[in-house]
């Protein structure tokens, strides 16, 4: 990671810039620095989503310092009660990214740091990158004025770095909507490597994550956040109050392994290969052979076959 002493000349203004590892963030950053100011990244990382990765190799792109900022339970909290709803799946869009600057905010005060840069697009994303949604964070976040977003900075009020002259908005943007013509050009034009395609990102998007999410939370409420990890994991099929999560290969075996806790079930077929399969909550008899016939259902050559189960309980 890049020193802050050999990359801050305090005689400069100094910005603190949100990198998501995506193309948005990495523009915004660089079209700041090409004004020659500082800049230090701040990256997040929650139970739902991890930008420190590639958020660490725009950083070193632009040769910057970065702190990775880790927001798991504060995160969960606003997806158990947002304040401003969800979005398609149980993403609290606006309430996370409120969280977002809010702790960069944190950071800038113990920095002494001037601004703040973000990577949002006007209209890119309907709940959390509208005018009214831009207003709302700035004003909660505690940063009403400070917030620059460079791509989108000509359609939006005159921030005060702006105001104050420590940026030409004449070399901001104009930029709208979900299209990325733009952006690419940018990158093009700039030469920009380290960013990653907008696919993936934050898991609560994901209907067939919420929905699962939602299972859980209703079965499980005082398991958390441990539980969690198994949303993402396997097949999932439910008995009443059991949840019985099948591994879909080697990886995800491993993983289910290590996420059981000393209440639940292992079960694996002795000597053939196939999934690792875990109950959680309700364990009775019955329950247990429905685990095996699914177990051996999902191991290919186990089907048909007399079989030997190993079963634990942790």
């Amino acid at each position: 990671m890049v020193s802050f002493v050999t990359t801050i000349k305090k005689s400069k203004k100094t910005a603190l810039v949100l990198l998501s590892g995506g193309l948005d963030s990495l523009l915004a950053a660089k079209t700041i620095q090409d004004q020659e100011i500082n800049l230090i990244g701040i990256t997040f990382k929650s139970y739902f989503f991890d930008t420190s990765l590639p958020a660490q190799k725009q950083a070193e792109e632009l040769n910057i310092p970065l702190s990775v900022s880790n927001i798991s339970q504060k995160q969960l909290d606003r997806v158990l009660a947002p304040q401003h709803g969800y979005g398609s799946g149980l993403n609290p869009c606006l309430d996370c990214h409120l969280l977002m600057l809010k702790t960069a905010h944190d950071l800038m005060v113990r920095k002494g740091v001037d601004f703040l840069v973000t990577g949002d697009v006007l209209g890119q994303r309907p709940l959390s990158q509208n005018r009214q949604a831009l207003k709302i964070i700035d004003q909660e976040s505690g940063l009403e004025g400070l917030v620059v977003r460079p791509l989108s900075a000509k359609l939006l009020p005159l921030t005060l770095p702006e105001k104050r002259d420590w940026l030409d908005r004449k070399k901001l943007f104009a930029i709208k909507g979900r299209s990325r013509k733009e952006q690419l050009m940018l990158a093009k034009n700039w030469k920009l490597k380290a960013y990653t395609t907008p696919a993936g990102g934050c898991l609560l998007t994901d209907r067939v994550f919420s929905q699962r999410l939602l299972r859980i939370l209703a079965v499980f409420p005082k398991m958390l956040p441990n539980i969690l990890k198994l949303t993402s994991l396997g097949r999932h099929f439910w008995i009443d109050q059991a949840l019985i999560v099948v591994g879909r290969n080697h990886k995800e075996n491993e993983q289910i392994k290590k996420t059981a806790q000393k209440e639940d079930c292992l079960i694996e077929l002795k000597d053939l290969p196939g999934p690792t399969t875990l109950i959680k909550g309700e364990i009775t008899d019955q329950i247990i052979e429905k685990a095996k016939k699914l177990t051996q259902k999902h191991a290919p050559k186990a089907r048909g076959e007399k079989v030997e189960f190993i079963v634990k309980k942790k």
